[in-house]
């Protein structure tokens, strides 16, 4: 093969292993997802409607799952003093895992007013996946306790799944996947990238980035080491 042949099939190479890994990407898919609750509240039944979203972030070999509201929920008759509030959660896990995810979150920071919704705190819980494959994250029953009373919130519009996700397990991994609870609101993931799709595209694109410099400079390498043999003549 001709030096300029070979210069050009390097350089094929290169861009050809570029995109097979952005091909390879993890794929990571999220959406709001309107949830419309029924609550059985010590007073009634109660309905709400509020958009949530979930997200994950890598943790060790599991992902930090946090679920969030963007409208309160449900309401009380009297005002819930600060502290007077504890919410948790649980998410529906579909697709290569079953079962549920428990996530949890801080006591309300500020006094509820009286009849007005309460919102509801971040939620997080630890998610390690036993089988790989794509998992969906669905919200589930979400449960308030407050002043010595529980209400418990359950949708029931068969909402699509806010978060769906490849996951890998661990080797030796059995057909479905462990969940942990016992979030405090806060992303106990700082400083690791997100799952997101917008996140995987940016790493993906670096390292395909760094495999075409890479092919680049052996192409100008063989191109000096050439100019140099024929000088040499």
């Amino acid at each position: 093969m001709s030096y300029r042949k070979r210069t050009a099939a390097l350089a094929s190479a290169a861009a050809l292993a570029g995109s097979a890994v952005w091909m390879a990407a993890p794929v990571a898919r999220a959406e709001v997802v309107d949830v419309n609750y029924q609550c059985k509240t010590p007073i009634g039944d109660k309905s709400a409607v509020s958009p949530i979203d979930i997200k994950s972030v890598r943790s060790g070999s599991g992902y930090r799952i946090t679920m969030s509201w963007q409208k309160g929920v449900s309401s009380s008759p009297v005002e819930l003093g600060k502290g007077a509030m504890t919410p948790s959660a649980t998410i529906a896990l579909g697709g290569a895992d079953s079962g549920t995810l428990s996530v949890s979150g801080p006591a309300n920071d500020a006094a509820i007013p009286a009849n007005t919704p309460i919102k509801i705190s971040d939620l997080s819980g630890t998610y390690t996946p036993k089988k790989s494959g794509e998992v969906t994250f669905t919200a589930g029953v979400l449960t308030i306790k407050a002043l010595g009373t529980t209400t418990t919130c359950t949708p029931t519009n068969d909402p699509g799944p806010s978060l769906t996700l490849d996951v890998t397990a661990a080797s030796g991994g059995g057909a479905t996947g462990s969940a942990q609870g016992g979030g405090t609101g806060a992303d106990t993931g700082a400083g690791l990238p997100q799952t997101g799709p917008e996140d995987s595209a940016i790493a993906l694109g670096t390292l395909g980035g760094t495999v075409l410099l890479a092919g680049a400079a052996g192409a100008l390498w063989l191109t000096r080491r050439h100019q140099r043999a024929r000088a040499g003549r």
